[in-house]
């Protein structure tokens, strides 16, 4: 059978791509450690028009009790993503814990994208997604909303201070 050269030229050139590709896949996955979220399917679902109730789940507790120790250097935070603003919009934890965020929102879409970090979720209404990372470096890092969620979008930010 025959194939004009530049034919198989452009065939091989696609081969080679597809094999380059497939080593980016790799090395992202596991020498940079990029995650998605755990579950391929939400963890789980609230109602968006009670999920900020006290005493209806964890995001209606009280700001100051949403980070909870729940081992040895391990934590779970939950955070409530609203128009504009995140609840808590500052965490506090020290260097080496292990923190398993809870984030959902009770209005419209948003992003949760943890700077300095792999973790980066979008925020749908009444669906909770979950991430889980560990800081092995003191500092501040900045969490932003990066889904356009309305005119006070540029408002919607806090922070994570790992402290040594």
């Amino acid at each position: 059978m025959h194939i004009d050269r530049r034919e198989r030229n452009f065939i091989i050139a696609s081969i080679v791509l597809m094999f380059v590709f497939a080593v980016f896949i790799l090395v992202s996955s596991f020498v940079m450690k990029i995650q998605v979220p755990q579950a391929p399917v939400p963890l789980g679902r609230v109602n968006p028009n009670t999920v900020a109730t006290p005493g209806v789940s964890p995001w209606g507790d009280p700001v100051e009790e949403r980070l909870r120790q729940v081992g040895p250097n391990q934590y779970e935070v939950y955070i409530l993503g609203q128009a504009w603003s995140y609840q808590p919009a500052q965490i506090t934890i020290p260097k080496g814990a292990t923190v398993t965020f809870y984030v959902t929102s009770k209005d419209v879409i948003h992003g949760f994208d943890l700077q300095g970090t792999n973790i980066n979720m979008m925020i749908i209404p009444g669906q909770i997604s979950t991430l889980t990372a560990t800081f092995d470096t003191p500092g501040e890092y900045k969490f932003i909303c990066n889904e356009y969620c309305g005119i006070g979008h540029q408002t919607m930010f806090g922070t994570l201070v790992v402290e040594p």
